[in-house]
């Protein structure tokens, strides 16, 4: 099979890319990213420089990018997007533009070129907000509800996607996951931001009460379930992707202190953002019981392995420091050497 992957230098897309070069090494691999502030070509560098992929930098929102990319394509997993939601605050018009229009061109493009599967990778955030006191999961019938500007436009996108499904007759597939968290995630989501502050001599910025509530998955058990997704979904079909790991801010944190060997010292609470959803859950019974999918890894153990990797990567975030929302300060070389004798 002959596969187009976009925003393959991003975070979901670079793990998505060693994953599936390990389990299936006879496809041959296109990835397209326009190489945002959030792709970076060194996350795939292996893959590029041993010609298990090609690369195609380019703008899912240009036709002419799009259909150098796709040329011979047989399926597109579609992960581009701005997916910030801070960001989407303070500039909606960029996540309007990539997500929306961005997922358009791909899908026009993908009509004329008659790919036979397009799976579309979405999120949780579409469906909007539960409280902490209801027990209701988000699954494949829930209303959509957007409450920022990011969530809006994945919304967008994903009524998009099903549109052209039914009146194009293209064949897709839309998964919704939570948040997920590994290896090559930008410092600027809450997992590698507290891990590369702590790693800095920092304290780690926590949004209002700390009980905001997030449904965390491991980044390859999210590869593994679009992987069984695009192979054996249904046309049409939409899955919920959970880790089951539902876990409140401030419960995450202490996980993330403790494993790092400090204190709730090191907790600074901040003003709470603007429309921040207070609970996510999702049921992917649906993705269980019809295709029969499950993640590998327990949540503390692909912590750990999450903490080891940021440890053991400094010449990887490092040098992103420019681009975080906030300022790492100065390492501390007692933290960094403590961290990597206990791990």
């Amino acid at each position: 099979m002959r596969l187009l992957i976009t925003g393959g230098a991003g975070f979901i897309g670079s793990n998505l890319l060693h994953y599936w070069c390990e389990k299936h090494p006879d496809d041959r691999i296109v990835c397209m990213d326009k190489l945002t502030y959030a792709g970076h070509l060194e996350s795939i560098r292996s893959l590029i420089d041993r010609g298990s992929i090609e690369f195609v930098k380019g703008d899912i929102c240009l036709r002419e990018d799009v259909g150098r990319a796709m040329r011979g394509a047989d399926a597109v997993i579609h992960l581009a997007a701005e997916s910030h939601v801070d960001r989407s605050i303070d500039k909606p018009d960029e996540f309007i533009k990539t997500n929306v229009f961005g997922t358009f061109t791909l899908l026009d493009e993908a009509r004329r070129s008659n790919i036979k599967r397009f799976h579309h990778v979405s999120t949780d955030e579409v469906f909007g907000s539960l409280s902490l006191e209801s027990r209701k999961k988000f699954n494949e019938q829930t209303r959509y509800d957007p409450r920022s500007p990011y969530a809006a436009s994945k919304a967008a996108s994903d009524h998009l996607v099903r549109s052209y499904g039914e009146t194009y007759g293209i064949n897709v597939t839309v998964s919704n996951c939570g948040n997920n968290f590994g290896p090559f995630q930008h410092p600027e989501k809450l997992i590698p931001r507290f891990i590369t502050l702590l790693l800095s001599g920092r304290k780690v910025p926590l949004y209002g009460d700390g009980l905001n509530v997030r449904d965390w998955i491991y980044v390859l058990d999210h590869c593994s379930a679009i992987d069984t997704i695009v192979n054996r979904g249904k046309s049409g079909g939409t899955y919920m992707v959970s880790g089951r790991n539902e876990l409140s801010n401030i419960e995450l944190t202490r996980k993330i202190l403790s494993e790092m060997g400090f204190s709730e010292d090191r907790i600074d609470y901040i003003r709470d953002r603007p429309g921040h959803d207070r609970r996510y859950a999702l049921s992917d019974s649906k993705l269980r019981k019809e295709l029969g999918w499950k993640p590998s890894k327990r949540l503390e153990e692909a912590l750990r392995t999450t903490i080891g990797w940021y440890v053991e990567n400094e010449w990887w975030w490092k040098p992103l420091g420019d681009n975080y929302s906030f300022s790492v300060g100065r390492e501390t070389s007692s933290n960094r050497d403590a961290l990597r004798s206990g791990l």
